[in-house]
């Protein structure tokens, strides 16, 4: 399924400043010069099919993820580093200067090509580097095919009024085979390489990666080059040492404003028309961006924005399942995550519906409904001949309101009739009860969930048989969540011509019993009630939800007495904190080994996802939609940062808030660009006198 294809592609006079992507991302000398600032900002391209490329400013790898093709060799999700690097060397008569940079156990930077990078900029979504010696200056670019596992890198020499002498390029391949979470051994990986049709194929028999040169020609050069240094695995407390295979040789001349370049694809005849690919993909980034314009309008577009649109278009892959043939799911990160139940059901509305691609929304819609089972949707999707996990109290409320922003958004009723069925089903089981506890208490209405030894909520980290956060009780989100879908499906019922009252009284039971979340003590919310050691009075961001979903079970004093809770205790530029500082358990940096990671993860990092949560919350209490949108501008400087174009998924709890964890996260993007869709509307509604 092409991603481009399905996009709404609006008439030219409709959209302004479509026709060139954003390009307010970039760096001179200063940055990409330095090492240390040149690796700490890295480029990632996706292709709608669950592929990605990656890698630093400087050339090197730091990442076992970093690459210039990782394919889902064994779909949906089963990805494989195949294409490694296509190192270039420039050839001046008896001169060699290289264009790139590699990291080597004990520290040693040979080359440092990065001495030699001019700028970067993204430009849209593609990498370009400028790189430049005397008088002599060569663009380079990356960018990936749309709707295929394929990658192209360019090289073209930049015109000069003085005569230019004869250049070559030599471009060293390397190949690898390996799962993108491991690391290859030397003599691990031993292919096949032959040429066919002037093209060098590296076979494995699990997949064939076919390297063609445009602008020059392609030889086998079989060699290991070992001990690559991995300082980001290092960091993460994980293995820091990896070993890729040179297959080829590419030999490439530089002539004026001509492409020359490299392709390496999984399929066996790519295009070697590097112009008419580079157009390829500038026009479905430029259709994203229109579609995007349809909904974010009507002006154009402020560039962090449509550089969000572009961040989201990647995380949306085809999911293609024997009953679900044009199945479409959402990537929760990059580059360890896959698609989870309750990511893609937050994500949803930021990324599909704020971008005018509601077609796509209800893709993910369908898709999933077909996996609703006892009430629930599975926490982690299924591959291939694997069973759904539904462990997760979430997923299935955010379901509902993923339907509620979906049907507000295209007054599909249709399409509402059709998953009614399925959505009474799931109240009913929450109702009488479902797996790991969860169901409803009849004494106040409120959802109880969770059992020894499960994680249930979006804090749901866990190392060993350690559940750091369990949450057993009553958790404040899932409540608000519940009362949420519950009105819902009052106003879904009465919309198709039944009787409300049922939802709406278990709505109303909810409403009162959410009371008992109220800690006078601290003006905001208790985090999990009637949990095995009594209530859980720590402050956390969870709370924040039962004022900004659209239906809040709070009145408006106590809605403003949460706000202001979380917006002192909690608030960052970047998003919430997971915990009070004043906390003892608060964990003020995240990093080191897994079990540091992970026993830190929801002990005190800021969650940008949970920026536009509060910004949409502070507007409901002040009625300033300026005021809110300002919440959200820091976005904009985070963008040059880290994975750039993205946004992170979390950050240190403590000032300046360096980001980690998940380089490039869906829900980070999406839940900013949906506060920033429904706020800029809000903004420029009419005030009513």
């Amino acid at each position: 399924m092409d991603m481009a294809k399905t996009a709404m592609k609006p008439s030219a006079d409709r959209v302004r400043g479509t026709s060139k992507g954003p390009d307010f991302i970039r760096f001179g000398r200063a940055v990409c010069g330095d090492l240390r600032e040149a690796e700490r900002r890295e480029w990632w391209l996706s292709n709608g099919r669950g592929a990605y490329a990656a890698g630093t400013i400087a050339g090197s790898l730091t990442r076992r993820y970093h690459g210039l093709l990782i394919a889902p060799v064994d779909p949906p999700l089963g990805r494989v580093l195949v294409f490694a690097k296509a190192d270039a060397t420039l050839v001046q008569g008896d001169r060699e200067t290289p264009l790139f940079t590699n990291r080597w156990a004990g520290g040693a930077i040979v080359p440092a090509g990065h001495v030699e990078i001019e700028s970067f900029r993204l430009d849209g979504t593609v990498p370009t580097w400028i790189y430049a010696f005397g008088r002599t200056r060569i663009e380079h670019r990356i960018w990936m095919e749309p709707g295929a596992d394929a990658t192209y890198a360019a090289w073209r020499l930049l015109p000069d009024p003085m005569p230019t002498p004869d250049m070559q390029l030599r471009v060293r391949l390397l190949a690898n085979g390996r799962d993108h979470h491991g690391q290859t051994a030397v003599g691990q990986f031993d292919p096949r390489l032959e040429m066919r049709d002037g093209a060098l194929v590296v076979d494995t028999g699990r997949f064939a990666l076919t390297l063609a040169a445009s602008g020059g020609d392609i030889a086998p050069d079989r060699a290991w080059i070992e001990n690559f240094d991995l300082p980001a695995e290092r960091e993460r407390g994980l293995f820091d040492r990896d070993n890729h295979l040179a297959v080829g040789l590419a030999s490439l001349t530089l002539l004026p404003g001509r492409w020359v370049g490299v392709i390496g694809s999984l399929h066996p005849d790519p295009s070697a028309d590097l112009d008419a690919a580079l157009a390829r993909r500038r026009r479905h980034d430029g259709e994203v961006l229109a579609a995007a314009a349809t909904q974010l309008g009507p002006d154009e577009l402020p560039d962090w924005i449509g550089q969000l649109a572009l961040s989201a278009d990647g995380f949306l892959f085809s999911r293609p399942l024997p009953e679900v043939p044009d199945g479409v799911s959402v990537i929760a990160g990059y580059p360890w995550f896959g698609d989870w139940g309750r990511d893609t059901m937050i994500a949803l509305p930021g990324l599909a519906l704020a971008t005018g691609r509601p077609e796509l929304a209800r893709h993910i819609l369908d898709t999933f409904a077909r996996f609703v089972d006892r009430g629930m949707l599975p926490n982690v999707f299924p591959g291939a001949g694997q069973a759904p996990d539904y462990n997760t109290a979430d997923a299935a409320l955010w379901f509902f309101e993923a339907w509620r922003a979906y049907v507000e958004a295209t007054g599909d009723t249709a399409a509402l009739a059709a998953v009614f069925p399925v959505l009474a089903e799931m109240v009913e089981w929450h109702r009488v009860g479902t797996r790991y506890g969860i169901g409803v208490d009849p004494a106040d209405g409120l959802l109880r969930a969770g059992e020894p030894g499960v994680q249930l909520t979006w804090m749901d980290a866990k190392v060993g048989d350690w559940v750091v956060t369990p949450r057993i009780g009553k958790p404040v989100e899932i409540n608000a969540l519940w009362y949420n879908a519950l009105r819902i499906m009052a106003d879904f019922a009465a919309m198709l011509g039944q009787s409300p009252e049922g939802y709406a009284d278990l709505a109303a039971q909810v409403r009162r019993g959410f009371l008992r979340f109220v800690d006078p003590a601290k003006g905001g919310l208790n985090d999990v009630i009637d949990g095995p050691a009594g209530d859980d009075a720590a402050v956390r961001p969870n709370q924040i939800l039962a004022v900004s979903l659209p239906h809040s079970p709070l009145d408006p004093d106590r809605q403003a007495a949460v706000v202001a809770l979380c917006g002192e205790s909690l608030l960052t530029s970047y998003g919430l904190r997971s915990l009070s500082p004043e906390d003892p358990a608060f964990h003020p940096a995240y990093g080191g080994d897994v079990w540091a990671r992970d026993g830190g993860y929801h002990q005190g990092p800021v969650w940008a996802w949970l920026l536009g949560h509060y910004a949409l919350a502070e507007h409901r209490v002040h009625g300033d939609a300026a005021a809110a949108l300002a919440r959200l501008a820091p976005i904009r400087d985070h963008l040059a940062d880290a994975a750039l174009g993205h946004v992170s998924e979390i950050f240190d709890g403590a000032a300046p808030h360096r980001p980690a964890g998940c380089p490039a996260q869906a829900w980070s993007v999406a839940c900013t660009l949906e506060a920033w869709w429904r706020l800029r509307r809000m903004a420029a509604a009419p005030v009513r006198p």
